[in-house]
């Protein structure tokens, strides 16, 4: 890519879209296209395809997606698989028959059999059954991979995908029953500190063991991926650590300031036991992670603090 290059960032107003528009920019690209979902429905393949014969992009970060934690997952199945299915292929499709000189999907490390051995590493895909919570998410992402790995057979594209760790940071959603895990707690134990409870009561049992990874470093790794990597294999990001969600919890505990306790609702599903991501590929690249879990967790309840809980109403 070059610096004047015209980059199509789909889902930027997203916490990955909006951290690959700051990695971007950092890196003095400054011919950035965005849409708003209001200004362009990606689940529409005229919407998709007008944009793209207007536009004629160079290069797209496929960010745009539907997500959610372990609730939504589970509620809303069909919305899941169908809507990110749909925008998959819009994107591709277009981006195809516009000769785009790169696209990279973005999807998510719940593409891996819940039960496979750890670290994970990417030949492990399509090994087991995966985790029935988030089967329909993990699906579209897989068809998402097969899809650019097709297209790169069949006609010689360079589409390459990446797997991120749970991402969290900035712009991360921030609602009680549709987020995802830190955004969720912190939720939680802003309203516990702010109503003076007692407890904050949490899904599981809190001992599955996580990797997270702040979204400012996958920008990072991915940005570095669209301007050297080229090849058909799909790639991990992530920190190579893990963390319990009891310890987890624990953290954002402390840094909420939440004096009270913290209990467990075993009845509720703990989804995958582990799951930590192989990255010695991305590694190889030249590529670590800066930010670490305390210092993330830091900086996202402070944007919390900053942006988000200025509005709420309890």
């Amino acid at each position: 890519m070059e610096t004047n290059s015209k980059i199509y960032v789909a889902g930027h107003t997203g916490m990955v879209g909006s951290a690959l528009v700051r990695g971007l920019k950092r890196h003095g690209y400054q011919n950035i296209v965005t849409r708003t979902h209001r200004e362009l429905d990606l689940t529409n393949q005229a919407a998709a395809t007008d944009f793209f014969e207007n536009e004629k992009p160079e290069y797209v970060f496929l960010a745009a997606a539907k997500v959610g934690g372990i609730y939504a997952n589970s509620a809303y199945p069909a919305d899941f698989i169908m809507e990110n299915m749909q925008i998959q292929c819009n994107v591709i499709r277009s981006a195809y028959q516009n000769q785009v000189k790169k696209l990279m999907l973005l999807g998510s490390s719940c593409i891996y059999p819940k039960l496979c051995p750890q670290p994970i590493q990417e030949e492990y895909l399509l090994t087991g059954a995966l985790e029935l919570t988030n089967e329909a998410y993990a699906l579209a992402k897989i068809s998402g991979i097969k899809i650019c790995q097709s297209y790169n057979r069949q006609y010689g594209t360079d589409y390459i995908s990446v797997m991120p760790a749970s991402l969290y940071g900035p712009y991360d959603r921030f609602d009680l029953n549709n987020s995802h895990v830190i955004p969720s707690m912190i939720m939680k134990f802003y309203r516990a500190k702010a109503e003076k409870k007692p407890y904050v009561e949490l899904w599981g049992t809190g001992n599955p063991l996580r990797e997270f990874l702040y979204v400012d470093d996958m920008a990072e790794a991915c940005i570095g991926l669209m301007e050297r990597y080229d090849g058909n294999d799909f790639l991990n990001i992530g920190s190579g650590k893990e963390i319990s969600i009891r310890d987890l919890a624990e953290t954002i505990r402390k840094t909420a300031g939440f004096e009270g306790g913290i209990r467990f609702d075993c009845e509720k599903p703990d989804g995958t036991p582990r799951r930590v991501l192989d990255n010695s590929k991305i590694l190889q690249t030249g590529w670590k992670p800066k930010v670490g879990m305390e210092e993330g967790i830091r900086r996202e309840y402070q944007y919390f603090l900053d942006c988000i809980a200025p509005r709420l109403k309890f």
